[in-house]
């Protein structure tokens, strides 16, 4: 299919021609039940009443039944994947919505009291996926898709009659045929697709009473494999549907791009169909993942180590049937994770400075994968919590995460301070509880920030990451050992190095120990054999980021001991500072808008003190293109020959 002819069948995602991205077209929506049979709107940014689609819905912590509803059946219409049943009348959706969907129940497969859901929503779009319904005839036929693609997995279902749910993937083939609903193998009887591969506008069903008995009702879930007409360019693929072999132990798999949710099926032998996404935690690659199967009401369990990686998905010492089995063969679904360019600051940065209550949850307005975490009015330690650092106790109402502490040079530990879900809101812990707090929040996004998770092995090496953009500001920490922050920029060079967790000024590195003496690429960072950043054995994380122009501005200036204007292409000046000094010694100096980026003071804390934020001094003022470096400022942020480096985010 030509762009042109894609960009006229996708012009619902914005004005006709419009880049689409795999945040318009799939959602993975974490919620708290309520209990309430009053209608409830969950917003994830999928315009389903345009376009229509398909909302999967399960309990995490309740064993009850999946509930897929679609546009083309009716959303009152419930079907279960892990039940033989025909389609039960439930009437509990509202309405598709231009941004998600509002439904109105307290049964325990959408809204039990107390318990919490994931849903996934998969909106109609050509290239990724297609609702089809039909009546059956009995005889061989084709059935017509709008996917404008051949398919890469396709599951049918009766709608009418009780009946297996039947599955092809282009792995297989049109000669094998697998159950959704139950763990069986690939069956090689003469398949209900009649042995003949779909095409980008068909599929062909025999007289098979699964997908084609005479005068039933039929619903068939098309999904896309490799279509690259997505993205900035439209040259991107954001589905696909392949095959590889078990080796009972530690292995990448390869999709061609980093995934935020994959199904997989052994078709050897009996096992579950997991699936693994992002949201739920499946983003480190040292702790054991949430898993819920497409067959079974159980609740999510958490039996393997599985992850997603910058180009696929992959298993650390895994064994299991389901996932991993020596020798045998698996197929697999795989969705990009989000990659939609921010259009303003506020999508990818939120900034909070108040005295929660415990139990509340703070809305962020977007999924967000680092929080940084600061008690205001107290000496205390300013808390990094990443998706990628894995998560402690797998609920949404008290989700626990892993934590590292900047102003320490500890390994990463379980934390009960916090609550964070990274999802569109945070939650507050006793701990929190009515203390004056300091939280920021940040989405990875192209151009603007990006977290690589990576094994060290103690050889000069590269690093791919996902963020789209040369790194001019890298922050590194061993994650399994006590060990010092390295911090990176582009200002000092490869052959420089700061720590984040101490004011010393920049040590040089004319080995190349740290960062093999090589600037980073849009695609890779380099490593040489330092300790510190690529220690054999040990789960280290990089927090990366650059410039992206309206958004963000990593950057440098030399003091001057006057005013100094800082430009950073900003309109309505900067939300976020942070500021470093680097030929001497001087504090990792943070200054927000929330607390007040004033012609006065400021309100100020160090990511290197575990002291409480400082009131005393004007460090920065107001500046629409940026910021201005105030004349009073200590000589941590300007003194005459001093040279700075900064982070700063509209």
């Amino acid at each position: 299919m030509s762009n042109l002819t894609r960009a006229m069948m996708m012009g619902a995602a914005g004005a006709s021609g419009d880049p689409v991205y795999v945040d318009d077209v799939f959602s993975t929506f974490l919620y708290e039940a309520n209990g309430s049979s009053s209608p409830r709107t969950i917003t994830n940014g999928i315009d389903l009443a345009g376009e229509g689609g398909l909302v999967w819905t399960k309990g995490r912590n309740i064993s009850d039944r999946h509930a897929l509803v679609d546009n083309e059946r009716g959303i009152r219409y419930h079907l279960a994947s892990d039940e033989q049943n025909l389609a039960r009348d439930r009437n509990w959706f509202n309405s598709f919505n231009s941004d998600g969907y509002t439904f109105s129940t307290n049964d325990t497969e959408l809204n039990y009291s107390d318990k919490d859901y994931v849903s996934w929503t998969f909106r109609k779009a050509p290239g990724f996926f297609d609702v089809v319904t039909y009546t059956g005839t009995g005889s061989v036929r084709t059935v017509a898709h709008s996917l404008g693609s051949v398919p890469g997995m396709i599951l049918i279902k009766c709608t009418t009659n009780d009946s297996d749910w039947s599955v092809y993937h282009r792995s297989m083939g049109a000669t094998k045929n697998m159950h959704l609903n139950n763990t069986s193998a690939a069956d090689t009887q003469a398949g209900p697709f009649n042995d003949t591969e779909p095409t980008s506008t068909h599929f062909t069903v025999n007289y098979d009473g699964d997908v084609n008995g005479s005068g039933k009702g039929y619903v068939a879930y098309v999904f896309a494999h490799n279509d690259a007409s997505f993205g900035t360019g439209g040259d991107e693929s954001i589905i696909t549907c392949g095959t590889y072999t078990g080796n009972n132990g530690t292995q990448d798999i390869g999709v061609g791009f980093e995934p935020q949710f994959v199904l997989i099926k052994n078709t050897n032998g009996t096992s579950n169909w997991t699936m693994l996404d992002v949201t739920r935690g499946a983003a480190n690659n040292d702790t054991n993942q949430a898993f819920l199967y497409s067959n079974a009401p159980d609740v999510e369990t958490y039996p393997y180590r599985a992850y997603a990686t910058h180009t696929g998905f992959g298993f650390k010492t895994e064994s299991s049937s389901e996932i991993n089995s020596s020798s045998n063969t698996y197929i697999y679904m795989a969705i990009r994770r989000p990659n939609k360019p921010p259009e303003t600051g506020t999508d990818v940065f939120h900034a909070y400075y108040g005295t929660p209550s415990s139990g509340s949850f703070i809305t962020n307005g977007f999924p967000f994968d680092l929080q940084i975490a600061k008690e205001a009015s107290a000496n205390g330690n300013n808390w990094f919590f990443t998706r990628q650092l894995g998560i402690n106790t797998w609920k949404t109402t008290s989700q626990y995460t892993r934590q590292l502490i900047s102003n320490a040079t500890d390994a990463k530990a379980a934390s009960s301070n916090t609550k964070s879900v990274y999802t569109t809101k945070y939650g507050i812990a006793s701990a929190w509880a009515n203390n004056l707090m300091i939280f920021y929040t940040f989405k990875r996004a192209p151009g603007f920030f990006d977290v690589v998770n990576y094994f060290g092995n103690n050889s000069p090496r590269t690093i791919l990451h996902n963020l789209g953009a040369v790194p001019e500001l890298m922050i590194v920490k061993d994650t399994s050992r006590a060990e010092e922050w390295m911090v990176y920029h582009a200002a000092s060079g490869a052959n420089k190095w700061l720590k984040l967790n101490s004011n010393d000024s920049q040590s040089n590195d004319s080995g190349g120990d740290m960062w093999g003496g090589t600037t980073p690429t849009s695609s890779v960072f380099s490593l040489g054999n330092s300790s510190n950043t690529n220690h054999n054995g040990s789960i280290i994380i990089a927090y990366l980021f650059a410039t992206l122009p309206g958004i963000s501005k990593v950057g440098s200036y030399s003091g001057t001991g006057n005013a100094i204007n800082v430009d950073c292409g900003f309109t309505n000046g900067a939300r976020f500072v942070l500021i470093k000094r680097t030929d001497v010694g001087g504090d990792w100096d943070v200054m927000d808008s929330v607390r007040g980026i004033t012609s006065g003071n400021d309100k100020h804390f160090a990511l290197n003190t575990n002291t409480a934020e400082g009131t005393s001094s004007d460090f920065i003022n107001p500046l629409n293109t940026g910021f201005t470096v105030s004349a009073s400022a200590p000589n941590d942020i300007n003194q005459s020959g001093g040279t700075y480096i900064f982070l700063a985010i509209a």
